[in-house]
Formats: C-alpha cells, sequence, structure tokens
C-alpha cells in the first residue's frame, strides 16, 4: 500500500437475525470497510487523475480481503463500491480510485464476481454517512440482494483526504419476498 499515505481504517459490521419476521437459520452478515487517504489533488483542478488510478488495484485488494473476514467465514454474495471525498476535493477523485483497475482486484480478493460493482460517492463533510449499494456479486438482477450498508466516522474524511469504500453481505435482504431472478437461477455470467 506504498502508492497512497493512509491515515486509518474504518469497519462497519452488522449481524441480523430478522427483520420483523421469524429468525433466519443463518443471520445475515452486512459489512463496510474503508480507507481513509490523502488526497494528493485537494484543492487543484487536475486533468490527470492516474496517480490515483493506476495502484487501486492494491486498495481493492486490502480493502477486499477485510471486508470479506469481516463476514465470520461466511462467503461474500452481494458488494458495493463507493466513498467520499473531502471538501477541498472532488467526486472525481474518489471516483478515480474506483474504476476497473480497483473493481477487479475487489472481485479477486472476495472469491469472485460476474457482476457489475454497484458505487455511491460523493463530497462531504467529516462525519457524513456514506451508504454503498450492494447487488448480487454474479447477476445485478437478482432482486433479493438489493441493499445497502452504511458506514461513517466523526473525523472522516478531513478536506484534503478520500474516504475508499467497500461493502459486503452474505446473503439476501431478511424476508425478501418481491420475486424476480433467484440466485439459484443464476445460470451464466453477471452484467457489467
Amino acid at each position: 500500500m506504498s502508492s497512497y499515505s493512509i491515515r486509518k481504517w474504518v469497519s462497519h459490521v452488522e449481524e441480523v437475525r430478522h427483520d420483523g419476521g421469524e429468525p433466519l437459520s443463518t443471520p445475515l452478515v452486512k459489512a463496510a470497510v474503508g480507507v481513509v487517504i490523502a488526497n494528493p489533488f485537494a484543492g487543484q483542478r487536475v486533468q490527470d487523475l492516474s496517480e490515483l488510478t493506476e495502484p487501486s488495484a492494491e486498495l481493492g485488494r486490502e480493502l477486499g480481503a477485510r471486508a470479506a473476514a469481516l463476514l465470520g467465514g461466511l462467503p461474500v454474495q452481494s458488494y458495493g463500491k463507493g466513498g467520499i471525498a473531502g471538501l477541498a476535493g472532488e467526486q472525481e477523485h474518489l471516483v478515480a480510485c474506483v474504476t476497473t483497475i480497483f473493481g477487479d482486484a475487489f472481485r479477486e480478493a472476495v472469491g469472485g464476481g460476474e457482476a457489475w460493482i454497484s458505487s455511491s460517492s460523493k463530497v462531504a463533510a467529516a462525519g457524513a454517512s456514506l451508504d454503498i449499494p450492494l447487488a448480487h456479486k454474479d447477476a445485478l438482477y437478482v432482486r433479493s440482494h438489493y441493499d445497502s450498508v452504511m458506514i461513517t466516522a466523526p473525523d472522516v474524511p478531513k478536506p484534503d483526504e478520500l474516504f475508499v469504500v467497500v461493502g459486503v453481505a452474505s446473503g439476501p435482504r431478511p424476508h425478501e419476498r418481491v420475486g424476480g431472478l433467484r440466485a439459484d437461477e443464476i445460470t451464466g455470467g453477471g452484467l457489467r
């Protein structure tokens, strides 16, 4: 991780046993992990953002490994990515960190995935929350896995920082019942 100046890591885990219905046979575990890095372009308008994009596979790998570990041995079924740029930065600075280079490494770290990775990004002050949208890792149109996981930290991001985040979940929403393609009906590669 020598390509980025890291201040800290932030993690959030939820274990859901039910959501108003019968207890689940296996609790749903959702996790988000973020890394706070210095934004080398804070306060500047720069055309070439490759300094953030080119080494981003190392971010994807490490964030993915940390997030998957938080599921306590359960396999990753859904995922998402995103983050927050501090107020001296631009949304584009954050997006430069989570392009295909990042995404491919993230997929590998969580045990593979065929589907496009849903994403959310914004510019905000320290303490802002971020909802990472989740979708099934192998087929985008599996409605049961449309969900989100939230992460926040009181001092993140500072104006000259980027908060790069991934989210994962071990299964569908509790008590899902809106129909559509089921996870056990996935037959081919997902949609990227």
